[in-house]
């Protein structure tokens, strides 16, 4: 059996925010990747809170990162979005995790994300566990309560 093509993953210039997170694959703990773009109310009202809301939950035990994507938005120029995006992380966010600029919205499209917010939980080890779109109560209970489980198995 053919094991899977590695996940396209951001160059470490490409991370804004924080210090550079290897992929999943490289991950000895489980973690979320949440794709979103400042333009998106449901990202910037529900998603990145919800982040928050599980990083400050799991801290080390998962890693937790923002992929900013133009996938599903306007195309913009790198020197457009990052200042933005840095002020948003650091003085109106204030982030306490990595995020990453895909400006070409080519890794999210690689991923197979539906839009923005989407969320990507990963077990330790790079296996991908369950692909969400949306940023809803159910969408987050169902990643909160896989992620709280497989750092029980940790």
């Amino acid at each position: 059996m053919d094991s899977p093509a590695p996940l396209l993953w951001p160059a470490p210039s490409d991370f804004v925010h924080g210090e550079p997170v290897p992929p999943p694959a490289q991950w000895t703990r489980p973690g979320v990747v949440m794709t979103f773009n400042l333009e998106c109310p449901g990202c910037v009202s529900r998603g990145i809170p919800f982040l928050k809301r599980l990083n400050a939950e799991f801290g080390e035990r998962a890693e937790v990162l923002a992929l900013h994507t133009s996938f599903g938005h306007r195309l913009l120029e790198r020197e457009d979005v990052e200042p933005t995006l840095i002020r948003f992380a650091q003085n109106f966010a204030r982030l306490p995790f990595p995020v990453a600029l895909d400006v070409s919205g080519d890794l999210a499209r690689a991923w197979h994300t539906e839009g923005t917010p989407h969320t990507l939980a990963f077990a330790a080890g790079g296996e991908l566990l369950r692909s969400v779109y949306g940023s809803q109560e159910n969408a987050q209970t169902r990643l909160w309560y896989l992620l709280e489980e497989q750092v029980q198995f940790r």
